[in-house]
């Protein structure tokens, strides 16, 4: 498995020196590209915790390269159809798309037919954060830990209903490994990204909801909602009061998400390393480092062939997540 806290601090080492290595081998791309705006695809809708990481980042190099990223939010099918998008454009450098573990690393084994291959059709361009997932609850909500919820769902099968955004995705397969963790069943209710559920959540018409750091940690500090847990090994610096699973007495609990920039198959490589670059400066700058903490993300950075090998080794391991929760998806 991949070591994200290890790894956020080798990438971004790694990510220091690439700085430099590139810099012959860039050169003459630098300074022909980008000559036009940068189309981004964001395979969510607006406002979910890939769109958020997303505009952080490209509104930094909007802003201090005078760069111009325009962010498409292209939701549907737990991200296939904004994946599926980006890999038939133009392999020029000027279609980019937000991959995250749900589409590029899930989605191969949980759907029967789909339309893009995450090795075959995508040239990685650089990691750009992690996130785990939370389990949370309405403030108002009958339950105050864990223990609690697994102690409802216990003794009312298939009564608590659990919300997440969208079959297939991250948060729906980890709801599958917290219920089997719990050895409990409760009531799945999928939804088409995070914007309604929340509503749903703080309003009471659901019980509980899995959902990013980022897409939720706004609404904890308002006191509209609780956060009961996390689902990394280790507690997120924005939410330090915040149990992990693994403390709840849910030994080796650990799943998260990552997000990173990848580019049709075939844009060049000098345009790749010219991106992944200045998508490494951006990642370093310390106005990018606190807006993506605040939203619940470890930084990641590094270079193209750390993201290609992690794909490599998260497709197996999703896979297997996959077939153990017998979800499968036409």
């Amino acid at each position: 498995m991949f070591n994200f806290m290890h790894s956020r601090r080798t990438l971004l080492g790694v990510a220091l020196s690439a700085v430099v290595a590139f810099t012959g081998s860039i050169a003459f791309a630098a300074d022909n590209f980008p000559s036009k705006p940068i189309r981004v695809i964001v395979p969510f809708p607006a406002g979910a915790g890939t769109d958020i990481i997303t505009r952080t980042v490209t509104q930094h190099l909007n802003e201090k390269n005078g760069w111009s990223f325009v962010v498409e939010n292209r939701a549907g099918a737990g991200g296939s159809v904004g994946v599926d998008a980006a890999a038939k454009a133009k392999p020029d450098g000027y279609t980019l798309v937000m991959g995250q573990t749900s589409n590029m690393a899930v989605n191969p084994s949980l759907y029967t037919h789909l339309s893009y291959d995450p090795i075959e059709g995508f040239d990685p361009v650089v990691l750009v954060a992690s996130s785990p997932i939370v389990v949370a609850v309405s403030a108002e909500s009958r339950f105050n830990n864990l223990a609690e919820l697994a102690q409802e769902a216990r003794e009312k099968p298939g009564q608590v209903t659990m919300g997440f955004p969208g079959s297939g995705t991250v948060s729906h397969l980890t709801g599958g490994m917290i219920q089997n963790a719990m050895g409990v069943e409760m009531q799945n209710i999928p939804y088409k990204g995070a914007g309604q559920a929340i509503v749903d959540l703080i309003g009471g018409r659901i019980d509980i909801y899995l959902g990013s750091v980022s897409a939720l940690v706004s609404h904890e500090r308002r006191g509209s909602i609780k956060i009961l847990g996390i689902t990394s090994a280790s507690r997120s610096t924005e939410l330090p009061n915040t149990p992990t699973l693994a403390e709840s007495g849910y030994e080796n609990f650990d799943a998260v998400t990552w997000f990173g920039f990848l580019a049709p198959k075939g844009t060049p490589r000098a345009i790749v390393e010219t991106l992944n670059l200045e998508f490494n400066k951006a990642l370093q700058h310390p106005d990018v480092i606190e807006k993506l903490q605040v939203e619940g993300g470890d930084i990641l950075g590094g270079t193209p062939e750390q993201f290609a090998q992690l794909l490599k080794e998260e497709l197996p391991r999703w896979a297997q997540v996959v077939k153990d929760s017998g979800v499968t998806v036409d």
